[in-house]
């Protein structure tokens, strides 16, 4: 049993600003080391990502409390046994959903609606049903199995990838999440092809990802669409050939227009029903809306029920961009270091990890494209 820090959340539902209502508390708690399959990992970096904001507004509701954050780097520093290859000493990158390797899903190469990895996430335990984290009111809840905002983390076997020795860890923890959500919507959902029109709606961390993978892909032509003019200059520096303020009057008509009718390929990554409706009706005919936003359960989405059928046009959810996380994080960081995913040019802040509630404050208003805890 080791201590370590983590940043807890125990209610949802606080109102921002969070500099002010403070929902993460920093505590010293107990962490249990690794039972058979699991590993103990150092976290190196940790991201700040809206899957994590949603649980803390309670638009994503989860078990409470629970230690947060899932898109993360580290070294693993005990091993458990029966956990296959990982050794002390290895870099890793968290998968958010642990891959059991056994159920229809993962048999048939889908392991991101691995089912007992979604019970597990839904339950906040680990794949073998444990709750490493503890303190003095008892036991806390695992983040979609990594509880990455900690010194220390205990997690399965399952929900790590090893990766190059020398990569950043800044660096790396962007591919646990935004690079595997976003480009892998691109390659594994959308499967864009050269030449082929693409538009993604919402420049944050995973949109952002999602044009790098579609530029990487031979998109032409790219539109970026957003709210924000700062992020809109970055998507023109990352291989956009368009850009479009969603705030203009006429910002679906420019899409259709730069897209002669309607992009082969749009991503939504907002999380907004009335933006993934935008994102279909800036969809052209035989085209593909892929939406990898995560909306409140009560959303509903209102769409031409009949433009499926006539227009062919296909609708596809893509979670954890449709990922092989032991193919995928290695081949996309090996993209990244042969320099076609400029992954780097994502990060825009880091920070320790005292300061994550004022950090949750620049992701709410839309200030940050990817913000990482760096730990020491």
């Amino acid at each position: 049993m080791r201590t370590t820090r983590a940043a807890i959340l125990r209610e949802m539902g606080a109102p921002a600003p969070y500099a002010t209502s403070k929902p993460l508390e920093i505590r010293e708690v107990a962490l249990a080391p690794p039972g058979a399959g699991e590993v103990t990992v150092r976290i190196k970096a940790a991201g700040l990502c809206h899957s994590d904001l949603s649980v803390i507004n309670g638009s994503r509701p989860r078990v409470m409390p629970m230690v947060l954050g899932h898109e993360a780097a580290g070294e693993v520093v005990e091993v458990g046994a029966d956990a296959g290859l990982l050794q002390v000493g290895d870099h890793v990158v968290f998968s958010f959903v642990p891959v059991c390797g056994e159920c229809p899903a993962c048999a048939e190469g889908r392991p991101a609606m691995c089912a007992p990895g979604a019970v597990a996430n839904t339950g906040g335990s680990l794949l073998s049903g444990a709750k490493p984290f503890h303190d003095q009111a008892g036991e806390l809840n695992h983040h979609l199995g990594v509880s990455a905002f900690a010194d220390y983390t205990t997690v399965s076997a399952k929900s790590c990838v090893v990766i190059d020795p020398e990569l950043d860890f800044k660096i790396a923890a962007l591919f646990g999440c935004a690079v595997m959500t976003g480009v892998g919507a691109v390659v594994n959902t959308a499967k864009v092809a050269p030449g082929t029109s693409c538009a993604v709606y919402g420049l944050g961390g995973v949109g952002l990802a999602a044009l790098i993978g579609a530029r990487a892909s031979g998109a032409n032509p790219l539109v970026a669409i957003d709210l924000s003019d700062d992020k809109l200059a970055l998507a023109r520096e990352l291989g956009a050939t368009h850009t479009v303020n969603a705030a203009d009057a006429d910002a679906l008509e420019q899409v259709r227009a730069i897209t002669n009718g309607g992009a082969r390929t749009v991503v939504e990554s907002v999380g907004s029903a009335k933006v993934l409706e935008t994102a279909y009706a800036a969809t052209g005919r035989a085209g593909t809306t892929v939406t990898v936003g995560l909306p409140h359960p009560n959303a509903r989405l209102d769409i031409q029920a009949v433009s499926l059928t006539v227009d062919e046009r296909v609708l596809r959810g893509s979670y954890m961009g449709s990922a092989i996380p032991a193919r995928d994080i290695p081949r996309f960081i090996a993209m990244y270091q042969a320099g076609l995913l400029p992954v780097d040019r994502l990060l825009s802040h880091t920070l320790k990890l005292e300061d994550i509630n004022e950090a949750f404050d620049v992701l709410d208003r839309g200030e940050a494209v990817r913000q990482v805890v760096v730990f020491d």
